[in-house]
């Protein structure tokens, strides 16, 4: 039976962390910070451990999905004295591809293999175990754990070497912003002009401009409501990763500096915490000469 570790219980993990545990015939080994989160999981038929090297001593795949860079380099400085030939390591946060990189030359070192595995969507496709998933590293290893990252997603795809899975990411969620971005501002243009936001969301499906953010997101902006799926601030950090990527590699993207723009906007703000379709408060504010 293989053992299964699951390190950051947070909305995400949490969700797609029970979805391993119902469905995977061995034990799932759980750890957070949070005790309370910790609790949950137990509750559902994990098992707490006590430190994230407890899980590199007793799993045989380890999953991470914590918030940050910073985090994941912190997880795996405390997995990294205790990996072994034969395990597989999948972080699934979203982070620097280069960081990324860098930890599976670590990994590979001890025997073990990293991947990485960022997910698309956000808690409720989480929930309902319908995440886009893509994968980066080698593809004998993703071979080996495909089932397990079906326990989480709908769809996968291996995407080539260590990092190529984040590089995607940092692609998707940009593209995402610039969709968004051109929503935001015709929808605002639509006001001026006299056009009901949810009338422009139903005539613009009747042509080439019909997309998901519209269709999800353009209910709530007519409403005001920015409950948070996907925070303004987790975007912003994705976006200012690609712009990082693009000094460090000389690309240059005018349309990705302006998603950037509005970003750094909304979170200087004060509404990062809100759901990324706040911007359209930021595009809102600033379109006014």
């Amino acid at each position: 039976m293989t053992t299964i570790g699951f390190i950051g219980l947070g909305l995400m993990g949490e969700a797609m962390s029970k979805n391993i545990v119902a469905k995977h015939d061995g034990d799932v080994l759980v750890f957070d910070y949070n005790q309370a989160q910790v609790a949950k999981l137990v509750e559902a038929g994990a098992t707490a451990v006590e430190s994230s090297a407890e899980i590199a001593k007793k799993a045989d795949v380890i999953i991470s999905m914590v918030p940050k860079s910073e985090h994941v380099q912190a997880v795996y400085a405390d997995l990294l004295p205790h990996l072994r030939d034969g395990q597989i390591t999948i972080d699934m946060s979203t982070i620097d591809p280069s960081v990324s990189e860098d930890l599976s030359v670590q990994v590979a070192a001890t025997g073990a293999v990293m991947l990485d595995a960022p997910v698309v969507k956000s808690v409720p496709a989480a929930v309902a175990a319908e995440l886009g998933i893509y994968v980066g590293g080698d593809k004998e290893a993703y071979g080996k754990i495909e089932h397990i990252l079906a326990m989480m997603g709908s769809n996968q795809i291996h995407l080539g070497a260590n990092g190529r899975g984040l590089v995607m990411k940092i692609l998707h969620n940009n593209l995402v912003g610039g969709i968004q971005n051109a929503v935001n501002e015709m929808v605002t243009a639509g006001v001026h002009y006299g056009i009901d936001k949810e009338d422009f969301g139903l005539a613009a499906s009747y042509g080439g401009a019909s997309n998901f953010y519209m269709s999800g997101k353009l209910p709530a902006i007519a409403k005001e409501d920015y409950t948070t799926a996907f925070s303004l601030e987790n975007m912003a950090k994705d976006v200012n990763i690609m712009n990082a990527m693009m000094a460090e590699s000389g690309l240059k993207l005018p349309g990705a500096d302006v998603v950037k723009a509005v970003y750094d906007k909304g979170l200087e703000q004060g509404i990062g915490g809100e759901d990324f379709c706040a911007t359209y408060k930021v595009v809102n504010s600033n379109a006014k000469i």
